[in-house]
């Protein structure tokens, strides 16, 4: 199995989708988006809820590439924010753990 910084990276993705999730990572917000798009009551770890997100990401992929009628760009690009901004928040904790 990759780790998770490999399937973060080998995701390719239509440059708009990219460039809007880009431009959203600044305003996301963990503890009001993150329960939101998982459907969680609770906050979990960094690396659990990018499993979770590339889990519902590659679903809407799939979604998207079959020109489903239940396709929302909207929540597409919202699970892409939320999988860089999560992504950048492991690495500072781990950043942070290592650090002397």
């Amino acid at each position: 199995m990759l780790d998770l910084e490999t399937r973060i990276a080998a995701l390719k993705r239509p440059t708009l989708l990219a460039r809007a999730a880009r431009f959203g990572v600044d305003d996301y917000r963990r503890e009001v988006h993150l329960p939101r798009i998982l459907g969680v009551g609770h906050l979990p770890r960094p690396a659990d809820a990018i499993m979770r997100l590339l889990d519902h990401e590659s679903q809407m992929n799939a979604l998207r590439i079959a020109r489903a009628g239940d396709y929302r760009l909207a929540q597409h690009v919202d699970i892409l924010i939320a999988i860089a901004a999560e992504a950048q928040l492991m690495r500072a904790t781990r950043l942070r753990l290592v650090a002397p």
